[in-house]
């Protein structure tokens, strides 16, 4: 397989990180984004001193800095995967517009905004490309002390959905995956923090973790590079579930 060039936003740790790496294992040209510097330039140099960039997605001039720092360092941008976002707690009566517009900024408008940018590229490159947009089980309900969350993951939704649409004649393919719950040091971070035990994650309730286990960031990792591949082309503009059970339909009474 030709080695290509791929920008992985959020990758300094996490998922993100996760994916990068596989990406680097198999021969693939990548671009370290992040936030935080410290951790950005951490996670370029566990990858091999890779190409990184801190820059805040807030920002609406984000996602076409990260495209053209891409460029500048590649040559080209063959592929992205939208990874990065933030979930902060909301339910009816604590969101406020505050949380709101952070939440959509950097789930929904930055992905937007970067995607503008890569289909670009691609146009301009003509030769097709693919986008991996990083969704959540929480896009279909979510919890209810995730309400700006879940809707954020529903409007990426829509928006791969449209652009897989829009885009497919160019062979610019648009996927996404909703992933569920994912043992990644954040979460576990976030547990905690809500007063659960250090090893919370190992006494699950079967429900939510049939396999007794949580899902990793190697596990959702291979997903990843499935859906950015030409491996899954030429699907396009499709949300595919990452958990250890199915999603709609499933009939829980007779385990309560």
């Amino acid at each position: 397989m030709a080695a290509k060039a791929y920008i992985v936003t959020g990758s300094s740790s996490g998922i993100g990180f996760t994916v990068a790496q596989a990406l680097v294992r198999d021969g693939h040209k990548i671009v370290v984004h992040g936030s935080s510097r410290p951790k950005v330039e951490e996670a370029a140099r566990q990858l091999g001193n890779v190409p990184a960039l801190v820059a805040d997605l807030h920002e609406p001039g984000a996602g076409a800095e990260i495209v053209s720092f891409a460029i500048a360092a590649h040559g080209r941008v063959d592929g992205v995967v939208n990874n990065a976002g933030i979930f902060p707690r909301g339910d009816i009566q604590s969101t406020d517009t505050a949380l709101f517009d952070r939440i959509f900024a950097v789930n929904v408008r930055a992905p937007l905004l970067i995607c503008q940018a890569a289909v670009a590229a691609f146009r301009a490159q003509g030769s097709g490309g693919s986008i991996v947009n990083i969704g959540s089980l929480n896009a279909w309900c979510g919890q209810t002390d995730l309400l700006p969350y879940s809707m954020s993951k529903g409007a990426l939704m829509t928006l791969t959905r449209n652009l897989g649409d829009a885009l497919s004649a160019e062979r610019i393919r648009v996927n996404q995956l909703n992933v569920g719950w994912t043992l990644t040091d954040t979460e576990i971070a976030t547990q905690r923090r809500e007063g659960r035990p250090d090893d919370w994650f190992k006494r699950l309730n079967p429900l939510s973790a049939p396999t007794g286990s949580l899902l990793t960031p190697a596990m959702v990792a291979e997903h990843v590079l499935f859906w950015l591949s030409e491996r899954s082309a030429p699907v396009t503009g499709q949300v595919y579930e990452v958990e250890q059970y199915p999603v709609i339909g499933r009939n829980l009474i007779n385990r309560l």
